[in-house]
């Protein structure tokens, strides 16, 4: 039996400059290591992010508590447990914390030392990682949607929606997928620049322009997918990623311009945009605790799929609520939202049973690491979100996703988006 002979932690940086914990669990003379993501936009029941707030040498940003915790208490507790049982990994972790929202050792500390066990298990096991999760056979390659313009809390301008993202609907396979987001992007870039504004990149690689009107993105978007030869809403649709807990003050909201407008008015706007732009996928549209405001957005349209991140948190108890509700369609899943692989796979397996599309996301503050490339396929979840076509954090989660879909050869199919 392969049992963990030791855990082991470090301070690396990810994408956004900020330290974050990367996990090395071993078994005799073999190792797997992961490192754990960071978000910029937080839900207010997302699991705790443990960091060294009184420690000034990194401005309060550093995880050593959280590395000498992995490094005492965690190795400790695993020492001697068979590498290929994830759920008692995990449960052991959990119950060593004790706390609802992983306070008490970090979900940073906790899901760096689980994803890192369950790549050690596929490596033991000598299999892919994508094979390992919930899906055993009929493998499906995942739309990406690809973040093309960054606003909000991912970019320095003054877009009040956060992203602006391409889906491309039409793709036979994954690798025509990116042949036609690689199309779009490049066209943008040329538009963008034509118009004498900058083409840098925010925070998940989409451009970041100075332009202060959702309107004016939605029309650069357009005329990329139109200048590419494709049709908006049939070839390539536009998806969006609100962010609307940043948005949100007194039951009023301020999405479509800095007015802060009612929940009617808003859901009118909403209608308009998605009417004139085609938009297929609303992420985040109302705040984590609008509940009502959810299910009457739900009820007012038809064919649009609306998406739950802050609102869920990758929470099964959450889910449960906004399916009750009727609140949304799709849920985000992301796994340091949660803490652990388990509790992870838990949400998917539930989701997927009450018909919702599963979307795994990347976190803006991300890494090299590709765990969540071989989750999405060995998950069969529809779609990923995973950055633009630019900055390698975020392009090593394509390449990745582009050598499953080559190790599957003719088996490789796409998900399904309606």
């Amino acid at each position: 039996m392969s049992k963990i002979t030791k855990v082991k932690a470090r301070q690396v940086f990810d994408s956004r400059g900020n330290p974050t914990i990367e996990a090395e669990v071993f078994v005799k003379n073999q190792s797997a290591k992961a490192i754990c993501p960071s978000g910029a936009s937080t839900g207010t029941y997302e699991a705790f992010e443990k960091r060294d707030k009184n420690n000034k040498r990194y401005l309060g940003k550093s995880v050593l508590n959280a590395i000498s915790l992995v490094n005492t208490k965690i190795s400790n507790k695993l020492k001697g447990q068979s590498i290929h049982n994830q759920e008692r990994i995990d449960s052991i972790m959990i119950n060593l914390d004790g706390t609802r929202q992983k306070t008490k050792l970090g979900a940073n500390s906790i899901l760096a030392v689980s994803m890192a066990a369950k790549k050690l298990s596929a490596k033991i096991n000598k299999q892919p990682l994508y094979k390992t999760f919930l899906v055993k056979n009929n493998y499906k390659l995942p739309f990406p949607l690809m973040n093309i313009i960054n606003g909000g809390a991912h970019a320095n301008n003054g877009l009040r929606i956060q992203e602006f993202m391409i889906r491309p609907d039409r793709a036979k396979n994954f690798s025509d997928a990116m042949r036609i987001c690689f199309l779009v992007i490049k066209n943008l870039s040329k538009i963008i620049e034509n118009k004498g504004l900058s083409t840098s990149v925010g925070d998940e690689g989409g451009f970041a322009p100075m332009i202060y009107n959702n309107n004016q993105a939605l029309d650069l978007i357009v005329s990329a997918i139109k200048k590419s030869g494709f049709v908006n809403g049939k070839d390539v649709s536009i998806c969006l990623d609100v962010a609307a807990n940043e948005l949100y003050k007194k039951n009023k909201y301020s999405i479509h311009s800095k007015s802060y407008i009612s929940v009617e008015k808003s859901i009118q706007e909403y209608k308009k945009i998605i009417n004139k732009y085609k938009i297929k996928s609303i992420e985040d549209p109302f705040a984590e605790n609008d509940w009502m405001s959810w299910s009457k957005l739900m009820k007012s349209l038809q064919k649009v799929q609306i998406v739950g991140d802050d609102l869920y948190v990758t929470n099964l108890e959450r889910l449960k609520k906004g399916f009750l509700n009727l609140s949304s369609n799709a849920i985000l899943i992301k796994l340091n939202q949660i803490g652990t692989v388990s509790e992870t796979l838990d949400v998917i397996r539930f989701a997927q049973t009450i018909g919702f599309k599963t979307i795994i996301s990347h976190r803006s503050g991300d890494s090299e690491d590709t765990f969540i490339a071989d989750l999405a396929v060995g998950t069969n979840s529809n779609q990923i979100k995973t950055g633009s076509l630019a900055r390698s954090e975020r392009v090593a989660k394509y390449n990745q996703l582009l050598r499953i879909e080559e190790e599957l050869g003719k088996k490789a199919r796409m998900n399904k988006i309606h």
